[in-house]
């Protein structure tokens, strides 16, 4: 037969026996046409969710509740998602009512059915594994669905922190590739004291090695789950030994220690390891942005701008401008920090809007870390290799700006005073002249004098 008859309490639906998720999953996708992609684009959340099925049935095993042979074929079955098998059928929308009871009923619904073909039966024998009966034993979405997501927010970091060292050795690179290159600081878009070039860009390496320094430390909070809490926290219709049994086989499936909360009925309402990752990610978002924003600034040009150093040009600037060209890789990594942070605040509004045991709106919440995770990947990999790898420096341009500025009249400031130094600048300005000149001119020093005082590696 091409199709197979599927039943719930709320009555039947036919579902083609090429698909491998039951009536349930079929259910959501025909409620929630949200956001336009399936659940199968974030893979490392289905693996996540089929980690904790097979640690669950092997729990579950130990404890006596299941037989060998049900258990096996469940296992297997989890093992062919974990090994990137079965993806397309988990097709329910990200962001979904329930509180995640629909992804989680379509996990179980795939492995129910692969588990089934595994042990020779048709598709949808539920009398012979049940999707909730058997693949849900010991479980309620809400420990699976929270604690899936953390398993794949962690791996995520990881792939998060791999972009974070690479963007940071670019820069590295760039700030010894410039530190002899003398160029005028700016506060307040206002000429200020000098600096090398490399200083500039060592500040750029150092503000992304201590965001991931701080995302590695993030990542430990979603090292604990609460598996075992079941429905609300005190673990109905889990045995008691489970808790400490799936802990254990989830750490060996995923070969990192996860641990259960002291409290579950306060991790299974709880979303602030959700919104503190949020909040790291935004920060680091921040950063990025700002990094771009002086990117864009120290490039314009080139006739008319700073002119200080020159992105590598991308592709044409203009449709109408022969010979343009714009600063489209920071300008691209921007609207993704603008995203993110617009991500944060929903993020914040969805777990602030929960009520009593549990937060119906973690799916927006994952929907929307994983969003951020991914894009900030990809904003920081293009960052790197199409942009901060291939500028080069205007040296020319970057030291004449520091012998024609006005701030230079600081060195001499301790020596002269503060009101000297201002009549100094002032006349500087009004008559055009740098800095040098006018204290030769008020003969405040020599020439050999200002030679030591106005060095510009003392200056640094």
């Amino acid at each position: 037969m091409d199709t197979r008859i599927e039943s719930d309490f709320l009555g039947e639906k036919e579902i083609s026996n090429e698909h491998y998720y039951g009536i349930q999953t079929l259910r959501a996708k025909d409620n929630f046409d949200i956001t336009g992609v399936e659940l199968n684009e974030y893979a490392s959340f289905v693996i996540a969710l089929a980690q904790i099925k097979k640690a669950s049935v092997l729990a579950n095993f130990d404890l006596g509740k299941i037989e060998e042979d049900i258990k096996d074929a469940i296992s297997r079955a989890c093992d062919d998602i974990i090994n990137g098998e079965y993806h397309k059928h988990f097709i329910v929308d990200p962001i979904q009512g329930g509180a995640g009871t629909s992804a989680n009923m379509n996990a179980n619904e795939v492995i129910t059915n692969r588990a089934l073909e595994i042990m020779g039966y048709e598709k949808g024998r539920y009398d012979i594994i049940h999707p909730n009966n058997h693949t849900n034993m010991s479980q309620s979405t809400n420990d699976v669905y929270p604690s899936a997501i953390k398993l794949a927010l962690y791996f995520k970091i990881q792939v998060l922190e791999i972009s974070l060292t690479l963007l940071q050795e670019s820069f590295h690179k760039k700030s010894i590739e410039f530190k002899h290159i003398m160029k005028v600081g700016r506060t307040q878009l206002q000429d200020a004291v000098p600096m090398t070039l490399g200083q500039e860009f060592h500040s750029y390496q150092i503000a992304i090695k201590n965001k991931r320094i701080s995302m590695n430390r993030i990542k430990d909070s979603m090292l604990q789950i609460n598996l075992g809490g079941t429905a609300i926290g005190t673990g109905i219709n889990a045995d008691l030994k489970y808790r400490s049994l799936v802990q254990e086989y989830i750490e060996d499936i995923t070969g990192v220690s996860f641990t259960n909360h002291h409290d579950l009925i306060e991790s299974t309402q709880d979303t602030s390891a959700f919104t503190e990752m949020s909040g790291m990610i935004k920060r680091l978002a921040v950063v990025l942005s700002k990094i771009c924003n002086d990117l864009r600034l120290l490039s314009s040009g080139p006739r008319t701008g700073l002119n200080e150093i020159n992105l590598p040009p991308m592709q044409p600037g203009s449709s109408i401008m022969p010979g343009k060209i714009n600063p489209v890789i920071p300008e691209v990594v921007n609207q993704v920090a603008f995203q993110v942070i617009g991500s944060d605040v929903t993020i914040s509004m969805a777990s602030e809007g929960g009520q009593l045991q549990l937060n119906p709106f973690e799916p927006v919440i994952a929907y929307n870390l994983f969003q951020s995770a991914a894009m900030l990947r990809r904003a920081m990999d293009t960052l790197a290799t199409k942009c901060i790898d291939g500028i080069t420096a205007n040296e020319d341009v970057c030291l004449a700006y520091m012998e024609n500025s006005i701030s230079l009249v600081t060195a001499v400031a301790p020596t002269i005073g503060y009101h000297k130094a201002s009549m100094v600048a002032k006349k500087a300005m009004k008559e055009k002249l740098s800095i040098r000149e006018v204290l030769i001119q008020e003969e405040l020093f020599n020439e050999e004098e200002l030679k030591d005082l106005l060095d510009p590696r003392k200056l640094v």
